[in-house]
């Protein structure tokens, strides 16, 4: 669900992050699975833990995405982040994010979300793709993990 959000976040310039999740969670309604598949006849709204867990990545990536962009242009040094594809890039900064700043996650565990992601919604070309970059992360932020 945090991809989800980070991926409208293109869609919303101007607006602020609050208005973005507010407006996100008014509208969409969620089964409570892994992947969060959207559904119409939701009886309720997403579960209380799920949606802070969500927000506070979503949150966590926002307040540093100027070093996690930067991270990210270290490692992709043939593609622009402007000429990634969108869902690329959210998977990505998102993964960032996670190693950087969170180090209470395995680096296994955020490297396998990130591809199960890719494989879920990016091209085919997705998952090696941000294999190879988050490795290159990895590696300079995680160096007796990698």
């Amino acid at each position: 669900m945090a991809l989800k959000v980070l991926y409208s976040l293109a869609d919303h310039e101007g607006g602020s992050l609050e208005d973005v999740l507010r407006d996100f969670w008014k509208n969409f309604q969620f089964r409570n699975d892994v992947l969060g598949e959207v559904i119409d006849d939701a009886p309720d709204s997403q579960r209380p833990e799920v949606r802070h867990f969500a927000e506070s990545l979503v949150c966590g990536v926002a307040e540093n995405l100027e070093k996690i962009d930067q991270e990210l242009n270290s490692y992709s040094t043939n593609w622009a982040l402007d000429r990634m594809a969108r869902v690329d890039l959210a998977i990505l900064r998102l993964a960032t994010f996670e190693l950087i700043f969170s180090p209470d996650v395995p680096l296994n565990v955020v490297l396998n979300e990130a591809i199960e992601l890719g494989k879920r919604f990016g091209t085919e070309e997705t998952p090696s793709f941000i294999n190879g970059i988050l490795d290159h992360i990895a590696q300079q932020n995680r160096p007796s993990t990698s």
